[in-house]
């Protein structure tokens, strides 16, 4: 008798495969649930291939607008970033995929889910504090944090030979084990010979964006409108036709710039981050879209965005947000009351910048705003005495003079002069 029915997160990939073929052999029916988050993937043959093995049935969802509309944009508003580097790629696809497969499971009268994350990582954290919010009684199966799973499968050695035995067909060979994960975001690398941080990528490694060495010689310029931190239009020159083209809806902007990113080298990243889980981990991305909306999107508030909300927004917000995301936190009382101060910080933010990529880099051409400008050129210019005169700038000095003067005299006291 079936033990009941799992939906298990199935990626195709070698890992939930296996785990497929596993939760079989443990005596459970499978429902075998993938999102569509933009990955470049042939979902006809990864259904051929989940029924092939076992699963009662494969459920996609197109999760795609949704995932531009309610995560990715908003990642772009609060300017979300990871440690400096990451722009959290993987982790900004979880809550969509978690939310679609608790949507399936429930549809499909599954007592449990299932996931292929390793337990050394930071996507159990993400989709299990995800499943537990949007189904408090849900049964998460996890197997790589099960000693007889793990046991069994010490390696990707071991889940290749499984997978050999079950004749079950996998991309990662032995010369090539690093895991991935995808999204129209993103995709990532790790695993493999990454585990070593002073090995240099193999250049066959890289999926999505073009070496930055065999980039087109032409730069190619773009134009990004924003309103209120939200863009609302792309508009380029066609490299093939030479004209100029726009394109306004959320997914269409979302995918042309990562179409002219990618193909002129744009956000290859090699880094070693911090898990949640306290481990370090080497991490090879590629994040094109998001390298050149993030970019835009910061130089148009250095015109539109009040100083202080910005300082506000950076010191806290941005921060904050970032670690949520990256911690497995989106569905959490504290990461609910962040989101509600994105918005608020944006509403000025609302113009044009204009860029150009060019071999891996995104140069930043110009900036303009019809309504938001608070960049005032009389004020600023150092040929017009109008607007803020020379003589405005005695009261800030005067008002700082007096703690630095306390604090050089302080440490001229003790003998402690100050030094270089």
């Amino acid at each position: 008798m079936s033990k009941g029915k799992v939906c298990l997160a199935y990626s195709g990939g070698l890992d939930t495969s296996v785990i497929l073929a596993w939760l079989l052999e443990q005596g459970y029916e499978v429902i075998a649930f993938m999102a569509n988050v933009g990955q470049e993937e042939d979902f006809e043959a990864a259904k051929e291939k989940a029924l092939k093995i076992g699963a009662t049935k494969f459920v996609c969802v197109d999760c795609r607008e949704q995932f531009v509309e309610d995560i990715l944009f908003p990642a772009v508003q609060v300017n979300a970033v990871y440690e400096d580097v990451y722009l959290l790629g993987t982790s900004l696809a979880r809550p969509v995929i978690a939310k679609a497969q608790i949507d399936v499971a429930e549809q499909e009268g599954c007592f449990a889910v299932s996931h292929g994350c390793t337990g050394k990582g930071n996507d159990q954290i993400r989709f299990e504090l995800s499943f537990y919010a949007l189904k408090p009684d849900v049964t998460v199966i996890t197997p790589w944090r099960l000693p007889e799973f793990f046991e069994r499968f010490a390696g990707r050695k071991d889940l290749l030979d499984y997978a050999a035995e079950k004749g079950i067909p996998v991309a990662q060979t032995k010369a090539k084990p690093w895991s991935t994960d995808e999204n129209q975001a993103h995709i990532s690398y790790e695993a493999g010979i990454l585990e070593d941080p002073n090995v240099t990528p193999p250049n066959d490694m890289w999926k999505l964006i073009t070496d930055p060495m065999d980039a087109p010689d032409t730069p190619q310029d773009l134009s990004i409108e924003f309103v209120k931190g939200l863009p609302v239009k792309v508009t380029y020159k066609d490299s093939a036709s030479g004209q100029e083209k726009s394109v306004t809806s959320p997914l269409d902007i979302f995918l042309t710039v990562s179409n002219l990113a990618r193909a002129n080298g744009v956000g290859r990243i090699d880094i070693v981050e911090n898990r949640y889980i306290n481990l370090k981990s080497r991490g090879c991305y590629e994040q094109a879209p998001l390298t050149v909306l993030r970019k835009a999107h910061v130089d148009l508030e250095g015109l539109t965005l009040d100083k202080e909300v910005r300082q506000l927004r950076d010191q806290f917000v941005t921060p904050s947000y970032s670690k949520l995301l990256y911690n497995g936190s989106y569905f959490s009382p504290e990461c609910e009351y962040v989101r509600t101060m994105i918005k608020p910080s944006q509403e000025t933010v609302n113009g044009t910048v204009r860029l150009c990529l060019y071999k891996g880099n995104v140069i930043v051409l110009g900036r303009y705003s019809e309504t938001e400008n608070l960049y005032d050129a009389t004020e600023s210019s150092m040929d017009e005495l109008a607007g803020f005169l020379p003589t405005d700038a005695t009261g800030f000095i005067a008002i700082q003079s007096i703690r630095i003067k306390k604090y050089g005299q302080a440490k001229k006291e003790k003998g402690q002069p100050l030094t270089l």
